[in-house]
């Protein structure tokens, strides 16, 4: 069966990787634990200038990098421990709004497999649950070793740093302070950069 339509799936049923590769659907999905997630169709102004304004800090620091930066649209497909790379195998596909990854044999043409190193999420009304309960611990089941959560109404970060294989919430930021990467110490810049041009 040809896929075209989200309407056409069954939104109680759980998938692949392999059967989302099969999927010509306009709409953006994400598979959490097999079940599909539907994204925002189209993210708000204040979402895209608080990502611009954040690549361009990111790229800065890691143009000279081992490590690379890609930004979303991009798949990441999060593996369990001992989990197999099989397509068929991998019931988590996320598209972060930025990923930082320093394994680079994670990295192919479909996207990132595997955990990256650090991802930033930019919290929107509509799917802040999402990032803040399902998301968080798919990345900490995961191995994220640094986890950025955004939030552009209260001009906050919330900084999640991964310890014996548990997320640790350091103090959150706030927009008069400087946010500081704590896997990558030398990442550091005064918050309000991030919400420059934002109402």
């Amino acid at each position: 069966m040809n896929i075209t339509k989200l309407s056409q799936l069954d939104l109680t049923k759980k998938y692949s990787y392999a059967d989302y590769l099969l999927w010509k659907i306009k709409e953006r999905v994400e598979l959490f634990k097999g079940i599909i997630a539907e994204m925002s169709p189209t993210p708000s102004t204040t979402h895209q200038r608080i990502l611009l304004n954040l690549t361009r800090i990111f790229d800065a620091y890691f143009i000279n990098h081992s490590c690379s930066l890609f930004f979303a649209p991009v798949d990441v497909r999060l593996l369990n421990k001992k989990q197999s790379t099989k397509d068929k195998d991998i019931y988590n596909v996320v598209q972060p709004d930025l990923i930082v990854v320093c394994d680079e044999d994670k990295i192919d043409e479909r996207g990132c497999l595997g955990a990256p190193d650090l991802v930033v999420e930019i919290l929107s009304p509509g799917n802040s649950n999402k990032e803040m309960n399902i998301k968080y611990e798919l990345y900490e089941e995961a191995g994220v070793k640094e986890y950025w959560m955004i939030h552009p109404t209260e001009r906050q970060l919330l900084i999640y740093v991964l310890e014996n294989g548990k997320f640790i919430g350091k103090k959150p930021i706030i927009e008069t302070e400087n946010a500081i990467s704590y896997l990558f110490p030398k990442l550091k810049f005064p918050l309000k950069k991030l919400f420059m041009g934002v109402k």
